[in-house]
């Protein structure tokens, strides 16, 4: 498990791949249509989304020609039951979690967004 729990915390601790995951609550999205917002090579979003991909955090299916990304919330539930050891944090609420990425992550589209995104 603790493998899986440092690959969750890793893919989690990147700025773009928090920006996706929040975008992703929406809606099961291509693999352009998550690349549209940022400010770098579809090669570089392509990255971010192998990383989300390994943690589990996200899937990837082909349909027909297009790459679709989907978010599987599921995988952060090893995060959640080794933060509530702590006896801290309540389970991850999905609901309260898209809420906070909304408050705390510049929207994509900004241009400040998309200049912190190439960094």
């Amino acid at each position: 498990m603790s493998n899986a729990l440092d690959t969750v915390f890793a893919a989690l601790g990147d700025p773009t791949r928090r920006a996706i995951l929040a975008m992703l609550l929406e809606d099961d999205m291509a693999v352009t249509d998550v690349a549209d917002p940022f400010e770098m090579s579809l090669a570089a979003i392509s990255k971010h989304l192998t990383v989300l991909s390994n943690a589990g955090l996200i899937s990837q299916e082909k349909r027909g020609r297009v790459k679709w990304c989907k978010l599987e919330p599921d995988a952060m539930r090893s995060a959640s039951t080794w933060m509530q050891g702590f006896g801290q944090f309540e389970p991850v609420n999905l609901d309260a979690f898209e809420r906070f990425l909304k408050a705390e992550l510049p929207d994509p589209s900004t241009p400040a967004a998309r200049t912190n995104a190439k960094g």
